[in-house]
């Protein structure tokens, strides 16, 4: 950027109004994108900073790149500007200008205005996710590059609001439990990971007896993100599975600030350095890119499985009418969790496309298409699940969760009410290991070797199963 840096870097001022008091989104452009040349900027006055600012970052998002603020200089024993510098971005090594295609992506024509942040505000605190909050504003205004600003200026915009209402004293609080935890038991382990402002974003606990039951039972995870808890909309995120008598055991658990890759990869790291390095061999989660990159990157040798529980669950807001017709839903659920082989599991999914042509070209289903052998049962018979189907453990935890907070509670009131689940779990699970010892089950065949022996070395609840 060679050219723009050589000419006229200080732009005089009348008046040293200051920007920030001035609302330059009312602004009417003093120049087309057609008259943006040197020209035309060279000797043209202004009023204030704001006009200044404005007059140089639309010539220079015109020509493709973007700006900075540079020195301040003062008349003499006042604080009134004199002048006021403005640079590329990019001042100090030449680079490629933007194309017409990368324009919205250039940092000085990037803003977030109070009307979206509005909009925003508006969904999280109803629930909806930031990632879906930026999708909703790109589907109404025509795409991403007519926004205003990127998906990452969304996210960092959310998290600054979430770690603005998160009480110093709450965070301390959570803290200080897990120290309390800490001493009372070797083998627990938290970790918290802050920002460049050494604030606390994401946290990550879980106590000895998770550890032991890791090593049991951890072969295969349920990683579930759905929920959104407390009064800080923080996303909780438990790592489930099944013990030997077919109940929940918890392995850890996490409050995330956002559902970044970066954010996922902390965790999964954080998860995997506290089992002792000791990965997966399957792991289940919902249906999320940035959750898949993660995996890739912590657990490149773990099966990765979408659950089905939430394939159904977000498939009506998918599918629309096509929801409702029988015949569809036959099929479209068959090829979920009814087909035996991939053969039949592909003829079904043919004749559903055959029979509801307009689904062809229907871009959530292609993209399921694609990603099919993360979900279909037809697809995974190599695949060790530990004996249950991918949908049953999220609903399960799903409906834990629901039932012990709400929007008005604290981080440390939530871990607390967490850990007496937990406990119950695993009163649950003694009170099932007394009762095995009492004796084996009756027998449908007493004379059935294998049944006797099924009898002796499984507990009662998978001898039934089996």
């Amino acid at each position: 950027m060679t050219d723009s840096n050589n000419y006229e870097k200080v732009i005089s001022l009348e008046d040293d109004e200051a920007l920030k008091n001035m609302d330059v989104d009312n602004e009417t452009p003093y120049i087309s994108r057609s008259e943006k040349d040197i020209n035309a900027l060279m000797n043209t006055v202004v009023c204030n900073e704001g006009e200044a600012y404005k007059l140089y970052n639309d010539y220079a998002i015109g020509v493709g790149f973007s700006i900075r603020r540079g020195t301040i200089r003062y008349h003499v024993g006042t604080r009134d500007i004199s002048q006021k510098e403005y640079y590329c971005s990019s001042e100090d090594h030449n680079h490629e200008l933007a194309s017409p295609s990368e324009i919205h992506l250039l940092r000085s024509n990037r803003e977030l205005t109070a009307s979206k942040a509005s909009v925003i505000n508006s969904m999280i605190n109803a629930g909806i996710s930031t990632k879906h909050a930026y999708a909703y504003l790109s589907k109404e205004v025509g795409g991403s590059e007519c926004v205003g600003f990127t998906k990452r200026d969304c996210y960092n915009y959310v998290n600054k609001q979430k770690m603005v209402l998160i009480e110093a004293g709450d965070s301390q609080s959570l803290i200080n439990h897990f120290k309390h935890r800490m001493s009372g038991d070797a083998m627990y382990v938290y970790t918290v990971q802050v920002d460049q402002e050494n604030r606390m974003t994401n946290f990550f606990w879980r106590d000895g007896r998770s550890r032991i039951d890791y090593d049991c039972f951890g072969d295969v995870v349920v990683f579930d993100t759905t929920y959104h808890t407390n009064r800080y909309n923080l996303i909780c995120a438990p790592f489930v599975r099944v013990n030997h008598h077919w109940q929940n055991c918890m392995f850890g658990c996490a409050f995330l600030l956002d559902e970044t890759t970066d954010s996922f990869i902390w965790l999964f790291t954080s998860f995997l350095e506290s089992m002792g390095g000791k990965a997966p061999k399957t792991i289940i989660t919902d249906q999320d890119q940035a959750i898949s990159n993660a995996i890739a990157k912590v657990f490149p040798n773990t099966r990765h499985q979408l659950c089905l529980w939430h394939i159904s669950k977000n498939a009506p807001s998918h599918l629309d009418s096509y929801n409702s017709n029988p015949e569809f839903r036959r099929l479209f659920y068959k090829c979920l969790q009814g087909c035996e082989t991939e053969a039949e599991f592909q003829a079904t999914w043919d004749r559903m496309m055959d029979e509801f042509s307009g689904l062809r070209n229907h871009k959530w289903l292609n993209n399921l298409y694609k990603i099919r052998e993360k979900w279909c049962m037809a697809l995974n018979n190599d695949v060790f699940s530990g004996g249950f189907k991918s949908s049953q453990r999220s609903e399960s935890t799903n409906n834990v969760l629901n039932g012990i907070a709400n929007k008005s509670i604290s981080l440390t009131k939530f871990v607390l009410s967490f850990e007496d689940v937990v406990a119950r779990w695993r009163s649950e699970e003694a009170n099932e290991d007394y009762n095995c010892k009492k004796g084996l089950p009756s027998l449908a065949i007493r004379n059935s070797g294998i049944l006797n022996h099924a009898a002796k070395v499984y507990t009662n609840k998978i001898f039934k199963l089996f």
